[in-house]
């Protein structure tokens, strides 16, 4: 699961539109403003003030919210959280399927009327300036011409020429410094510049920007023995049109050194969101169409790619057919057909008959051909995977996800990768598609170890919010204000509410089985055994998943383990 901080739109900005969360309640369009002079900004979190649109008489949501909120605000504005925040023209679809209330929709409306209008306003200001611009360049030439006649007259009665500074003659006299200033000769040798010569082009300046030395810090060399000095994260964004602004891309890019003198690029947003991702013209293989892969293979083929995708159970494969992928009888087929091929199955039992087993991926391993397993497994069982690619001459990148299905279906995965360097550059255009941000953490096995220890925070925090939910059910307290109070704290988050809620309303449909995360657990304590390092919070909530999965929660969603507390 990616942490909520990562998924937040760090590029918004006073005037923007967005999606306001409140609470427990729908995501309502809105724009950020100045708030009112009187109005202090709340401490803690970072907040946005936000006037939603459609409330001018009334907004339920605020008026319900209100009491428990605890923070000055009027009924038809209020500070939002950064993290609660999604810009509007990328969310907008999602939030109208989401939604389908007569005054959320007389929200929506009222935004696009503003659209409508600001569009308008622009047009007219543009034609306006259009028409001044050539009035005062008519009336310029009108001056000149009129100068030049009297200049001839002068000429020919025999006066002297007198220079005359325009700028004082209408307002006055300025200080003798601006004057020799304004007056002063240009050094001699050097031609007067236009203007073409005083802008630098645009390409040139992105070209420099991205190949010169910059500043930024450098990750410190790992303490751990057998951990890379070099680790380092990638987040991953390009545009599609040359055409695009670069002053702006350059004020959203942070180019960081390295310590090997290579650059990262961080962007502000994901670009399967925006769709402005360039496909590679390599093709593309995809095996397991799970929660997670059935998420990545739509974003893929979304982003143009071209794809061929297998399953075990055959009939998952249906629907992506019908939205313009290939289909591959066995695992071996899509490998030998594909330039690079993806694979997301359940646990190492899994991946490992993925590539071992009849017709499996090995079978169609020749030199050239690339594998990457995106499944969560420990660091033996893909580094074993690894070597029997490598011995065909095949390339192997490991690349776990963190995420859940919302966010696979969103794009907004986290992929973690180690092994091959190349290989994990040319999947570029599909990591971009299918998440918002791609770590490359050095030699294979890291990114598994990684990832394991990702989901043991995760599996045990999930276990504690169970663990408290039902202490304050027993205890005679509200579960909702135990939510509102946490979520007004500094551990709110995307994932404490969506949990959270599950568990208030007794919906337990699967976002993140909770048999994989027992065995996320389960492969994290084997780790901290394999390093003689204790991990007794793991241990402790691993026994919870456990419990609920003797419950029959196994194939439900892994907020299910509130179960094991109340049976």
């Amino acid at each position: 699961m990616a942490a909520a901080a990562a998924a937040v739109p760090v590029n918004l900005r006073l005037g923007d539109l967005v999606w306001g969360k409140l609470g427990r309640y729908p995501p309502w369009p809105g724009k950020i403003v100045n708030p009112p002079k009187d109005l202090k900004k709340p401490r803690g979190k970072k907040c946005f003030f936000v006037k939603f649109f459609g409330t001018e008489d009334h907004l339920p949501v605020l008026e319900e919210l209100e009491p428990k909120l605890h923070q000055p605000r009027t009924r038809e504005s209020a500070w939002i959280k950064v993290e609660q925040l999604k810009p509007y023209h990328a969310h907008k679809e999602e939030m109208i399927k989401i939604n389908k209330g007569k005054r959320f929709q007389q929200a929506v409306d009222a935004v696009e009327e503003f659209l409508k209008k600001g569009k308008g306003k622009d047009q007219a200001s543009h034609n306006s300036t259009e028409e001044k611009n050539r009035r005062n360049s008519s009336e310029e030439r009108g001056k000149q011409s009129v100068g030049e006649e009297k200049h001839k007259a002068n000429l020919s009665e025999g006066k002297p020429k007198k220079r005359v500074s325009s700028v004082s003659s209408e307002r006055g006299s300025k200080s003798p410094l601006k004057r020799t200033y304004e007056q002063s000769p240009r050094k001699r040798g050097r031609p007067p510049k236009d203007e073409k010569d005083l802008t630098i082009p645009e390409s040139s300046t992105v070209k420099r920007m991205m190949t010169g030395t910059m500043a930024g810090f450098k990750w410190p060399p790992s303490p751990v023995k057998d951990g890379d000095p070099h680790f380092h994260h990638f987040l991953l964004s390009q545009t599609e049109k040359p055409a695009v602004c670069y002053q702006a891309i350059t004020k959203k890019l942070k180019v960081c050194e390295e310590e090997t003198g290579s650059t990262s690029i961080q962007a502000a947003d994901s670009t399967a969101i925006n769709g402005s991702i360039t496909p590679t013209d390599k093709k593309i293989g995809f095996l397991g169409l799970g929660l997670m892969g059935s998420g990545i293979v739509s974003n893929l083929l979304k982003m143009g790619h071209t794809v061929t995708v297998w399953n075990r159970t055959a009939e998952k494969c249906d629907l992506f057919i019908q939205e313009g992928a290939r289909l591959g009888r066995t695992p071996a087929e899509v490998v030998s057909t594909c330039d690079i091929t993806f694979a997301c199955v359940s646990d190492p039992k899994a991946a490992k008959d993925l590539v071992l087993g009849p017709s499996g991926v090995l079978q169609g391993i020749r030199p050239g051909k690339c594998y990457v397993d995106m499944s969560t497994v420990d660091a033996d069982t893909v580094t074993e995977l690894a070597q029997v690619i490598v011995s065909r001459g095949g390339r192997f990148l490991e690349a776990p996800v963190s995420g859940n299905q919302q966010l696979s279906n969103d794009g907004m995965l986290v992929i973690l990768a180690a092994g091959d360097r190349g290989l994990y550059e040319d999947c570029s255009s599909c990591f971009q598609a299918m998440g918002k941000t791609s770590f490359f953490l050095g030699e294979v096995g890291n990114a598994a170890k990684m990832m394991l220890i990702v989901n043991m925070v995760q599996g045990s925090f999930m276990a504690t919010i169970a663990e408290g939910l039902t202490l304050a059910q027993v205890t005679g307290q509200s579960q909702q204000t135990l939510l509102d109070i946490l979520n007004q704290g500094q551990l709110a988050s995307i994932f404490l509410d969506q949990k959270c809620q599950n568990i208030l309303q007794g919906n337990f449909k699967p976002d993140f089985y909770l048999k994989y995360i027992q065995k996320d657990l389960r492969l994290a304590i084997a780790l901290g055994d394999s390093v003689n390092h204790p991990t007794p919070m793991a241990a402790a909530a691993n026994e919870v998943y456990k419990r609920a999965k003797a419950l029959d929660q196994s194939d439900n969603d892994m907020s299910a383990v509130y179960r094991a507390y109340i049976h």
